[in-house]
């Protein structure tokens, strides 16, 4: 988390700033790791949203503005053995860091899940 207590404090009420992204867009220029930050998605020619069969427990929380909101009927189809669902009302693609508190709590509401599936 931020060294400066007052920016972490700022930062799990409110969420990311346009400052706070243009501090992590410039950690990426400055140390030129833009291109290697993103060969993942660049190399990966699977089809990213095709069902899966995973058996394992799988915990999902739906956050609304990523890339794509995981509808729960698809969800319980890629994940035949879903312990946990929910659909948030905020944060994105990056929500540990746009939402800090609401992403723990769902790690925390997978893992309960998980706990009482056992």
């Amino acid at each position: 988390m931020e060294e400066n207590p007052a920016v972490a404090k700022r930062i799990l009420e409110e969420g990311i700033q346009a400052a706070d992204v243009l501090d992590n867009i410039t950690l990426y220029w400055l140390t030129n790791t833009p291109i290697s930050s993103t060969r993942l998605y660049w190399e990966n020619k699977y089809p990213f949203f095709g069902i899966k069969g995973v058996k394992l427990p799988v915990a999902v929380s739906v956050f609304p503005d990523e890339v794509y909101e995981a509808p729960k009927i698809w969800t319980q189809k890629a994940y035949p053995n879903l312990i946990y669902f929910n659909k948030l009302d905020k944060g994105g693609h990056f929500a540990a860091w746009e939402q800090p508190m609401r992403f723990v709590d769902e790690l925390r509401n997978g893992f309960r899940a998980l706990r009482k599936f056992k």
